[in-house]
Formats: C-alpha cells, sequence, structure tokens
C-alpha cells in the first residue's frame, strides 16, 4: 500500500466511526453549522444537484463529463463507492490523491470536533459518516478550486447533507419505491423529500415520472420560482439505437435544438435517458437558449464510463457487474441485458441488503437468467443468505438456485459453470456493496478489465 493510499484508509477509518450512511438523520442544520465553520466551501462555485431513485449516479457523470468537455474545471461526488473511498470525489474527472483527502480531513477535524460537542450540548446525536463526508466533498472542491461541482444527494432530498448547496440547477431523476422506512411509504412522499433540492430561482430538470411525483415537483418549482424542464415536453430522447459497444442515440435539449445523432458507450436504453437528461441539465446551467457545441456532446458522451453499471471485470468466461439493488433498477438491468448482449445462457450471483425488496429484484431479473447463486453481502444490513433462499423459493420457483458463503466462492462456481459452454456469462448485481467486492476480487485475481 502506497503512503497516499494509507492516508485515505486512515480518513475512511475516521469516517467509519460515524453513524453509517444507511442510517441518515432528519436535519439540514448542524451540516450547515459544520461548513460554516469549515469556511462555508459550498458557496466557492456553482452546483449542480442530482436527485432521484435510480439513475442518479449515471446522469451525474454524464452531466460532469459534458461540463468538462466544455473547458469547465468540474468536481463531481457521488455516493457510495464501489472499491475505494476516493471515487466518491472527483475532480476533472479523475478521483482525488490520498494525500489531497487527508489534507482536507484533517483542516475539517476542529469544525467536526465543535459540532459534535455542540450537538451533544443539545442532547442530539454526533455528525454522522454522510454528513461528514458531505462537507469534505464541497471542501476539496473549493481547494481545487472548481468552477463547478455536480452533486449527488445520498437518500432523500430536503434533509440530505448535500442540500445546503444552493444549486443552481436540480435534477430529478425517475422516482420511485426506496428507503420506504426513510423517505415514506409511496411515490408522492418520496417526491416530496427529493423535490426539497429545488431552491428560489433554480432551473429543475426532470426524467420522466409517474403523475404523482410530478405533480410534487411541480408544486415544489411554483413554490420556489423555479424553471421546470420536463422529458418529452421541453427535451428528449428522440432515437435510441443499439450500436457496437453501446448506443447511437438523438437527441433534443431545451434549447429547441435537434442533435446530429452521437455515440454513448454504454449499455441499455435507461442510460439513454439518462443521457438525455445530462445534457438537458448542461443546456440549462449555461442558461437553457442555446444548445451545446457538437464537438462538446461527442467527446462528453464519448468519454463517459459508469463504473459498476454492466461494468466488464473478466472477459474469459464473460463476468459483467451491476450495482442495481430494487426492482425498478433490476426491471432496466435486465431489458439492458436482454437487448444489449446475445448470451446463451446467464448465471445470476446475488446478493442484498436487508432492507431492499429481494422478491422484486429476483422477479424482475427471472425473465434473463439461467441459474442463479445466492451470496452474502459483507455489511451487518445483509440480507441472510437463508432468507434470500425462501424469498428465492417462493418469487422464481422455476429457476435452479445455489447458496455461497463469499462472492469469491459463488464467482468460482459461476466462471467454472459459464466456462463449460460457449455463449455463458456471469452477472453480479443487488447491491453496490456486492459489485465492490466482485471488482475487487476481479483485480486481485488479474482477471485484466476490472
Amino acid at each position: 500500500m502506497t503512503a497516499a493510499e494509507r492516508a485515505a484508509e486512515r480518513v475512511y477509518e475516521e469516517l467509519l466511526k460515524r453513524v453509517g450512511e444507511a442510517h441518515p438523520r432528519p436535519r439540514i442544520e448542524p451540516v450547515r453549522r459544520l461548513a460554516e465553520l469549515a469556511g462555508s466551501p459550498q458557496l466557492s462555485y456553482p452546483v449542480m444537484q442530482i436527485a432521484g431513485t435510480n439513475g442518479k449516479t449515471s446522469t451525474a457523470r454524464a452531466a460532469e463529463s459534458l461540463l468538462r468537455a466544455h473547458g469547465l474545471k468540474t468536481g463531481l461526488f457521488t455516493s457510495p463507492h464501489l472499491v475505494d473511498v476516493t471515487e466518491r470525489f472527483q475532480i476533472d474527472g479523475e478521483p482525488v490523491g490520498g494525500n489531497q483527502l487527508a489534507d482536507a480531513w484533517d483542516e475539517l477535524v476542529v469544525p467536526l470536533e465543535v459540532v459534535d460537542a455542540e450537538l451533544a450540548a443539545d442532547s442530539q446525536s454526533p455528525i454522522t459518516f454522510f454528513e461528514a463526508i458531505a462537507v469534505l466533498a464541497f471542501s476539496l472542491f473549493a481547494d481545487a478550486p472548481v468552477d463547478v461541482a455536480v452533486i449527488e444527494t445520498g437518500m432523500g432530498g430536503e434533509w440530505d447533507a448535500s442540500n445546503i448547496a444552493d444549486a443552481r440547477v436540480a435534477v430529478l431523476t425517475p422516482i420511485d419505491l426506496d428507503h420506504t422506512a426513510i423517505l415514506g411509504p409511496d411515490v408522492e412522499s418520496i417526491a416530496r423529500t427529493k423535490a426539497g433540492i429545488i431552491k428560489a430561482g433554480s432551473t429543475v430538470v426532470s426524467a420522466r415520472q409517474r403523475r404523482e411525483a410530478l405533480l410534487e415537483l411541480a408544486v415544489a418549482a411554483e413554490r420556489n420560482g423555479a424553471g421546470l424542464l420536463l422529458a418529452d415536453r421541453d427535451f428528449a430522447l428522440r432515437d435510441d439505437r443499439l450500436a457496437v459497444g453501446g448506443r447511437q442515440i438523438t437527441l433534443s435539449g431545451p434549447s429547441g435544438h435537434d442533435y446530429d445523432p452521437v455515440f454513448l458507450p454504454l449499455h441499455g436504453s435507461h442510460q439513454a435517458e439518462n443521457a438525455a437528461l445530462a445534457v438537458a441539465a448542461v443546456e440549462a446551467f449555461f442558461g437553457g437558449d442555446r444548445p451545446l457545441p457538437e464537438e462538446v456532446l461527442e467527446a462528453g458522451l464519448g468519454q463517459l464510463r459508469s463504473p459498476g453499471r454492466l461494468q466488464l471485470i473478466a472477459s474469459d468466461p464473460v463476468v459483467y457487474v451491476d450495482a442495481a439493488h430494487n426492482p425498478h433498477g433490476a426491471d432496466a438491468l435486465a431489458r439492458a441485458v436482454a437487448e444489449s448482449f446475445a448470451f446463451s445462457e446467464l448465471a445470476l450471483v446475488v446478493g442484498l441488503l436487508g432492507e431492499k425488496d429481494a422478491g422484486g429484484v429476483l422477479e424482475a431479473l427471472a425473465p434473463i437468467a439461467d441459474t442463479v447463486t445466492l451470496v452474502p453481502v459483507e455489511s451487518s444490513r445483509a440480507l441472510p443468505v437463508e432468507r434470500l433462499a425462501e424469498i428465492a423459493e417462493d418469487r422464481i420457483p422455476d429457476l435452479p438456485v445455489a447458496r455461497a458463503e463469499t462472492v469469491h466462492e459463488a464467482l468460482e462456481v459461476a466462471r467454472d459453470w459459464a466456462g463449460r459452454a460457449e455463449g455463458r456469462a456471469v452477472l453480479v448485481t443487488g447491491s453496490v456493496l456486492l459489485a465492490g467486492e466482485a471488482i475487487a476480487h476481479a483485480r486481485a485475481e488479474g482477471w485484466g478489465s476490472a
């Protein structure tokens, strides 16, 4: 391990001592206070903020790539990470260095101590993992300094720690059921919370939404005097076709311009929708009255990568990972696999966290699967394999289902199966954490694609 890697590991170990990001606190003022003591870094540059249920990270990456192709120095904050905590903070398309991360963290230690003490005096719990890491991201981008930051919310919107930023553009990806115990029992409640990222005088750019979600976004936009740009009304994905290594898409933006067809090196029609949303958001960032230069569109989308989203980690035999972890995401994944690949047979390696709709995920994936191996995710929140097996027996009774103790064991079994016949492949999915475990294992084994 290098000195920079040790520095990043030290920061991560300190962060892990705090309440984890799966247990957010519905509060925002302590985060504002922490940021104030750190110099209010979130006020140093314009912000594009992205909330939603699925597609947030891919849309954020696409928007950042387009802004960078336009010549701006960019910051990108996404979560969670797959393998290394530095992945969460990118400057000009590259993860921050471990020493850079440690320096920013060390400057935040005293403000953290002050706010933790103030919270304790008020009988509140200390700053959480995600509250701290959000302010850390804003500080890193201020120190860079960046011209613009693209910020993905963690969970929710209104009280999400990232919402201390006064975003110029608020982007809403498709909203569906997820984290219902925290965000609310229905799409309407969840949309109301996520609409909290809409600020006075901002521009809202929304993907195609269910009616009840769209109504909440419209109410929030009107209340804040924010402009509202909607998919299929103000911008659109005009054409989306399979291409070698991805898609060929044709877009129109809020400016009214119809762009020339452009290559998108990602799989799945949902990624084409994400790209259309990102282009509209970037047009809105620049005022919404003129298109992006065609060369910016081509370069920005052409250099786009989305780790953990149908990411190839081995080629002999073929192994992909995908971080889909709820029924909506799993359905999009299944459609992407069916339309983009011609596997003769596919083995799934699946693990989920306990709060997820495991039955819904398994049912969505069943049409593309020939065999399934269930594994535990390395997390205290993991759904036990025994319970996952019971759910599988009930929801996908016609598929052969096996169990493994670790992702290493599951991958060895699945790769052995895939290697016995032409056209077979393996897909690891169900959790961001599981995707990260698989990627780390592939790198350790030297498979060459991760």
